[in-house]
């Protein structure tokens, strides 16, 4: 299976940039924002840092001043990389992700490279587009848990791997079922697939590629985890946006249930990190 990366590039800077960024401005002329579990955070955070877990950023947004600068960070910069883009999309002025994350800040090397470059959406294709593009995410989903649910040591991981992977096929049920409800002329499944999400992905990359570009640490359940809700979140944001751009009440529901289950996986992947954090 080949999918395409698809994050949007947003502004990034590293650890030592962020620390000069904190140094220079006044305490409550920025917001600092850890994107990461709540054990993650216990162990250890940026001074002054508010925690608001990824699973919870697109509910709490309220609690952030829009007027401030928001530096946002994570334990390598996946899940922060797509809260910046998520706030970005909501109207937050000045977002910045903090490059390699928290590990980084005390340090450790980072993970993966930050300037991503390929968009696979932008925010200006016409629907039947998007929802191609979200079909192929839920099939690169679903790749990607199964090669994850055979690879990870952990039980409880491998086990959640393998529902979520059963699930993405479900989320491909309602995505098609959408685009009959808001395209006058819907062709079949298999044409749609051939067709349309055919072009959407062409040129991807595998799943081993994208594992290989961000090098999670395979005897790590957090870190495998943390790339899963990276992944997650940016599927949620993708619907989120979508449906701002549907008008037919069928379509614009299918997208809305799409995003709950997305914000709902990467809960459940939140409280699996937690209760490893705290073995």
């Amino acid at each position: 299976m080949k999918w395409r990366q698809f994050f949007t590039p947003v502004k990034s800077m590293d650890t030592d940039q962020a620390r000069q960024l904190i140094a220079d401005t006044h305490r409550n002329d920025i917001s600092i924002i850890d994107v990461r579990q709540p054990g993650e955070y216990e162990k250890g955070h940026i001074p002054g840092a508010r925690l608001i877990p990824m699973g919870e950023l697109d509910t709490r947004l309220s609690e952030i001043d829009r007027n401030k600068p928001a530096l946002v960070y994570c334990a390598v910069g996946g899940r922060s990389r797509v809260a910046a883009q998520m706030m970005a999309g909501k109207g937050f002025f000045n977002v910045i992700n903090m490059a390699g994350g928290f590990k980084a800040w005390n340090g450790e090397a980072a993970v993966g490279p930050q300037s991503l470059g390929l968009e696979l959406f932008s925010g200006s294709e016409p629907i039947d587009q998007v929802l191609a593009v979200a079909y192929s995410i839920e099939d690169g989903l679903r790749d990607f848990y199964l090669s994850m649910g055979r690879q990870v040591k952990n039980i409880q991981a491998a086990s959640l791997f393998e529902k979520l992977a059963a699930i993405e096929v479900k989320h491909q049920d309602l995505i098609y079922r959408a685009y009959t409800a808001i395209t006058d002329s819907p062709v079949s499944r298999e044409r749609f697939v051939t067709e349309r999400v055919g072009n959407a992905i062409e040129g991807g990359m595998s799943t081993e590629d994208y594992m290989a570009m961000f090098s999670p640490d395979m005897e790590s359940a957090t870190d495998i985890i943390s790339l899963a809700i990276s992944i997650e979140a940016q599927a949620l944001d993708l619907y989120f946006r979508a449906s701002e751009k549907v008008d037919a009440t069928e379509g614009k529901k299918a997208l809305a249930r799409l995003a709950d289950e997305e914000r709902s996986h990467i809960n459940e992947l939140g409280k699996l990190m937690d209760t490893i954090q705290e073995k």
